[in-house]
């Protein structure tokens, strides 16, 4: 795609949601572990779960189950019993489980004040604004292209609302790569320490362990993934 195109309908994507999740909101308790989620970045339902987690700033792993993925995908359906998304695993509280809706009471009510946001918590105002937002990037992060699994969990520093942070996990969705999320959205505690490590606060940045790269930017982190990871 056009880098024009793509960057504007990213834009448009996020002013669906009125660029919610680009900010952190009230915190509870702290996981000892990250959470792990399984999704796919064009699924309405999973941005839910992954605006959630901004909201939070929660750390999660990240398994992408694009559709025609076979890495994470029959995983889900093994261990949920369904082959649905998003999925959430929580080793903290040996808590699974499945429906959006379900997921955010549970995330709020374990890691927040007990309150999902109106923007959460609308019914199908909420439901149909994420369905936009998916309808502007036009399939991009649905459908999985043929790549080589890392050895390590790449990093990515990021936060659902922004349109740059999109592009790039939309690529390592349907290049069906494992990462860490560390959400880092505007008020984050931890964006001290990311500063401290990267230098400045820019997202997305990408940190892979696997060949010691990091970088801003996301047109050069897509480059990036197809030419390291890409077989197509």
């Amino acid at each position: 795609m056009n880098r024009a195109i793509d960057v504007t309908t990213s834009v448009l994507a996020t002013a669906a949601r009125l660029a919610f999740a680009e900010r952190v909101g009230p915190l509870g308790k702290r996981p000892e572990r990250p959470l792990r989620l399984y999704d796919f970045e064009a699924c309405p339902y999973c941005r839910k779960a992954r605006e959630a987690l901004t909201v939070l700033d929660l750390d999660v792993e990240i398994y992408p189950c694009p559709k025609g993925g076979q890495r994470y995908r029959p995983w889900v359906k093994a261990n949920g019993g369904r082959e649905q998304f998003p999925y959430l695993v929580d080793p903290n509280t040996d808590i699974a489980l499945y429906e959006s809706d379900e997921i955010n009471r549970y995330l709020f009510e374990t890691y927040g004040n007990g309150r999902v946001p109106l923007p959460l918590a609308a019914g199908p105002l909420t439901d149909l604004s994420s369905y936009a937002a998916s309808a502007w990037r036009l399939g991009h992060g649905r459908s999985y292209r043929p790549a080589k699994a890392p050895v390590k969990l790449l990093e990515l520093y990021s936060y659902e609302g922004s349109p740059f942070c999109r592009i790039a996990r939309e690529t390592l969705c349907e290049l069906e790569l494992p990462y860490l999320l560390h959400n880092v959205g505007r008020r984050s505690p931890k964006r001290e320490a990311f500063a401290a490590l990267a230098g400045k606060i820019q997202v997305p940045y990408l940190v892979d362990p696997n060949t010691g790269k990091a970088m801003f930017e996301s047109a050069d982190i897509v480059e990036y993934l197809h030419r390291t990871y890409g077989q197509g």
